[in-house]
């Protein structure tokens, strides 16, 4: 009766310095956790500004080689290291860091200009001419459009932005307006498996 009576303090003590021991590694773990840096916060955690955009190009001002920043402010209560290595709580106005942003490499270039064209004058090759194609626009001004069946084909290929500009730039779109985003297949996408039957 007491060798059991002994065992059950021995694995009552026993369970007690186990939580104990889970409960102290576990707050010296939290405790101890570094703070992360500003541009490894996680969704929901930084709010982003809307880009400063230029009228005339309808991109960022600061567009540099298809790409531009923009100025998040990390929650309030956050806190984080800033580039600088010092640690700051942020109540949710400061600007913590700055994030990349994809912007478009465009010349001047409307895409309402060009779909007018091919619409009204695309018979004459005004809308090849604009878009600096001078061959095919005489050649479709002295065809009268192909006869009309180039002049639709044409049509069609400026409205879903397969033709653009021929100095390979894109199109200027309103940047909150409707863009195309052409999907491609690389090396790096995922093609799932072909399945026999």
């Amino acid at each position: 009766m007491a060798s059991s009576r002994t065992r059950l303090v021995c694995l009552r003590s026993g369970m007690w310095s186990l939580l104990f021991y889970c409960v102290y590694s576990h707050l010296k773990v939290v405790l101890s956790e570094d703070v992360l840096s500003c541009e490894n916060l996680r969704l929901g955690q930084y709010l982003c500004n809307d880009p400063k955009i230029d009228e005339a190009t309808q991109e960022p001002e600061n567009c540099r080689d298809t790409t531009a920043w923009v100025e998040c402010l990390p929650a309030p209560n956050i806190s984080c290291r800033l580039s600088n290595g010092t640690e700051f709580k942020f109540s949710g106005k400061e600007v913590g860091f700055n994030k990349t942003i994809s912007c478009r490499n465009v010349s001047g270039y409307s895409y309402k200009v060009a779909v007018a064209l091919s619409l009204f004058l695309g018979w004459l090759g005004a809308d090849r001419f604009y878009l600096g194609y001078p061959a095919l626009g005489l050649l479709k001004f002295c065809t009268v459009g192909f006869c009309g069946i180039g002049t639709l084909i044409d049509f069609i290929l400026i409205a879903m932005q397969i033709v653009g500009p021929a100095d390979g730039s894109n199109y200027i779109v309103d940047y909150y307006g409707a863009r195309l985003t052409r999907l491609s297949i690389t090396n790096q996408t995922y093609r799932k498996p072909h399945l026999s039957l």
